[in-house]
């Protein structure tokens, strides 16, 4: 009976060492990309050892799909767990899209572990156990609100779920992963606080038009 707490209590020492590993491999992916990441670094910087990270991970790229799971992971349980329940279908379809405002402003090295992966075609994402699971919350949450606006009357019907949820991504991830260059050419930065509510308002603006366009309407 003795052994059950140290053993719980070595699974919870296991379980912190693993999730700061994936923090500090988190920053250090997103900053030099998976080619550039150091595995010796992130073992530095969590006081541990490369052994330690392998043991946990298997090797470098194990880890940068460790973290590459974790990122998208922590998305799709943000929208799985909205609660819309109670909104009318414009209501909730802003509440998605302010979601992902949100979620890709506060996590800037999300972005960039997307855009490295992009630049890999996918070829990690691709491999991972988890992929199966990582589209459904995202269209399955879509699909309920856009059902719900078209038996009221309020969306087109020849709507798709996944195009929505790509429109309010590609506003969202332009805004922060375009940050510098925009600010470059056009003196204007995305990201400035003053500007935050317009554009968080306008995303949702953007999903609406597109949603109740042409309803009504012969």
């Amino acid at each position: 009976m003795a052994a059950v707490p140290e053993e719980t209590g070595r699974q919870r020492d296991a379980e912190r060492t693993r999730a700061e590993i994936l923090d500090v491999a988190t920053a250090e992916f997103a900053e030099r990309g998976l080619a550039g990441a150091r595995v010796d670094e992130i073992a530095a910087r969590t006081r541990t050892t490369k052994r330690m990270l392998y043991y946990y991970f298997d090797s470098k790229q194990g880890l940068y799909l460790a973290v590459l799971e974790r990122a998208y992971a922590g998305i799709r349980a943000l929208e799985r767990d909205l609660d819309i329940a109670g909104l009318s279908p414009v209501r909730a379809v802003r509440a998605l899209a302010e979601l992902t405002f949100d979620h890709h402003e506060a996590h800037p090295d999300f972005i960039r572990l997307v855009a490295i992966e992009n630049i890999h075609h996918a070829e990690h994402l691709r491999a991972s156990p988890m992929l199966p699971g990582l589209a459904g919350p995202a269209v399955d949450v879509l699909d309920g609100i856009l059902a719900r606006g078209r038996e009221s009357g309020l969306f087109r019907a020849d709507v798709d779920a996944l195009d929505v949820h790509v429109v309010i991504s590609s506003f969202c991830v332009f805004r922060v992963a375009n940050r510098h260059t925009v600010s470059a050419i056009f003196g204007r930065d995305l990201l400035e606080p003053a500007r935050r509510e317009h554009y968080r308002r306008m995303v949702g603006d953007l999903v609406v038009e597109y949603l109740t366009a042409h309803v009504g309407r012969d």
